[in-house]
């Protein structure tokens, strides 16, 4: 019996312990043991969202949610192919930049993106996660770059 307890606990202990209040879409903090391996990104910045559109045009890679489920697409791809999924984020750094048809920051759009991939029925987890608004992006059609680190169960 006392070999199956500590066998359990190990097992605890082996596991990501994310912190913060319960009713929040993001963790406050998190936990995870020693020597576990970790997968970092780049910052990521979305695809094109309609290749028949003008360059320079909004249309061409869409607005910052479109833009964001593009970048989560991709991570999620990413993370299945080094053998994780969206349930191993541990964080997401995000950089948003004015949308330059309205020249404000769609928080809201980015909200409403990662409500898709996090804190949902089907994947509970909710990453720490921080998002900073910025003058701008390197390429001015994008509004929205994703830096993201996850680790392995």
């Amino acid at each position: 019996m006392g070999l199956s307890i500590l066998l359990s606990f190990a097992s605890l202990a082996q596991t990501v312990e994310f912190y913060g209040s319960p009713a929040s879409v993001i963790s406050s903090g998190a936990v995870f043991p020693a020597g576990k391996r970790m997968l970092w990104t780049s910052g990521t910045t979305g695809g094109v969202a309609d290749s028949t559109a003008k360059e320079g045009t909004r249309e061409r890679f869409g607005d910052t949610r479109t833009q964001a489920l593009s970048i989560l697409a991709n991570f999620e791809k990413t993370l299945r192919e080094k053998g994780l999924s969206t349930k191993d984020v541990l964080m997401l750094r995000v950089y948003i930049a004015p949308d330059k048809s309205t020249g404000t920051h769609d928080y809201q759009g980015w909200y409403d993106a990662y409500a898709k991939y996090f804190g949902t029925a089907d994947q509970p987890t909710k990453p720490i996660r921080s998002t900073i608004g910025i003058a701008g992006l390197a390429n001015t059609d994008k509004f929205i770059e994703i830096e993201m680190v996850a680790v392995y169960p």
